[in-house]
């Protein structure tokens, strides 16, 4: 019996993986039109110029390009809809941080007591 083994790469994506329009297309598998829409309903934030040509996007900007499109394709939902889903679950994690650390510092106050 012959054994495979399967290998899998990624890249990491953080705030110094920076990326042109281009290539967030590519990673995304949408038009730039696509994107200019995002870009203009605020889901987006490139840096680096007025035109597309001259974008750049974060590794933040594709986790959160990659999320709208699932949440649009998963849910239905129009542009609009996305960018409000978008905030509000940006929210809950912040809040979940905030919940996260406040335990860690009541435990530690407890643990001094």
């Amino acid at each position: 019996m012959v054994q495979r083994q399967t290998s899998i790469e990624g890249v990491l994506l953080d705030e110094q993986t920076v990326v042109s329009v281009t290539e967030l297309t590519q990673v995304c598998g949408v038009s730039v039109e696509q994107i200019q829409l995002m870009v203009g309903e605020g889901m987006l934030q490139p840096s680096n110029g007025a035109q597309p040509e001259q974008w750049r996007f974060t590794g933040i900007e594709i986790r959160r390009a990659r999320r709208a499109l699932r949440l649009q394709h998963d849910l239905e939902l129009n542009l609009p809809g996305t960018a409000l889903a978008l905030d509000l679950l940006e929210e809950i994690d912040r809040l979940r941080r905030r919940v996260r650390t406040l335990e860690q510092h009541l435990g530690a106050v407890r643990d001094v007591e």
